[in-house]
């Protein structure tokens, strides 16, 4: 893989809560100078101005996931209609860990229904749940209608994407979704090994970092 096709992969990533409006601007420029696929904001930071070279996503429920799904589908709705291409979604992970999985599938079904001509990624939280729990979101996210499964929001203590999660979501849906890994990506070895393991996206706030090791 040479340096922009890796960069074709990467959701160039600013989500700390305190960031601002020329902070954004600024991770534009900066996608657009590296050849990342897209960029990530938070939803408060919509509308934005990117080239068409850049597709703009957002977060929707997030970090946490503990919002009613009707609330998690018009936060989706209103992204879609200031421009977002693209919504990450994180899952209510209380469904998860209780083993409710139709809970989880309607719970992705209402962001679906709200925004069917957006891509809509679902974040799972990987480190939280065991590993039927991972397979098990993973083919609610397929019934539910999902584009893409997604490790983590980089937010929470347990942590971030492992090889073993990736490896696990291709194993589930590999083929029929597409896999982002997310949180804790800094550099292009673990790029590497989560693309190894099957994932098709990264999410990366080290995006230059992570492209400094190929050509």
């Amino acid at each position: 893989m040479n340096r922009t096709e890796l960069a074709q992969t990467i959701d160039h990533t600013l989500l700390k809560p305190e960031s601002t409006p020329e902070q954004v601007a600024d991770l534009i420029a900066e996608a657009a100078d590296l050849g990342t696929y897209s960029v990530c904001v938070s939803p408060s930071l919509l509308p934005v101005s990117a080239p068409e070279s850049v597709k703009v996503a957002t977060v929707c429920g997030f970090p946490s996931g503990a919002v009613q799904p009707e609330i998690k589908a018009a936060e989706a709705a209103l992204s879609a209609r200031q421009g977002a291409d693209e919504v990450d979604m994180v899952i209510n992970i209380a469904n998860a860990v209780r083993d409710d999985f139709d809970a989880v599938e309607a719970d992705i079904r209402a962001v679906r229904d709200a925004i069917p001509d957006t891509l809509l990624k679902v974040i799972l939280e990987t480190a939280a749940l065991s590993d039927e729990q991972i397979t098990q979101c993973c083919l609610a996210a397929e019934r539910a209608g999902a584009d893409y499964v997604k490790t983590s929001t980089g937010f929470h203590p347990a942590g971030g994407a492992s090889v073993h999660a990736i490896t696990l979501m291709h194993e589930a849906v590999g083929g029929r979704l597409g896999i982002k890994a997310s949180g804790g990506i800094r550099d292009t070895d673990t790029a590497l090994a989560m693309l190894d393991a099957g994932a098709t996206r990264l999410g990366c706030s080290s995006s230059a970092a992570v492209l400094e090791g190929v050509k």
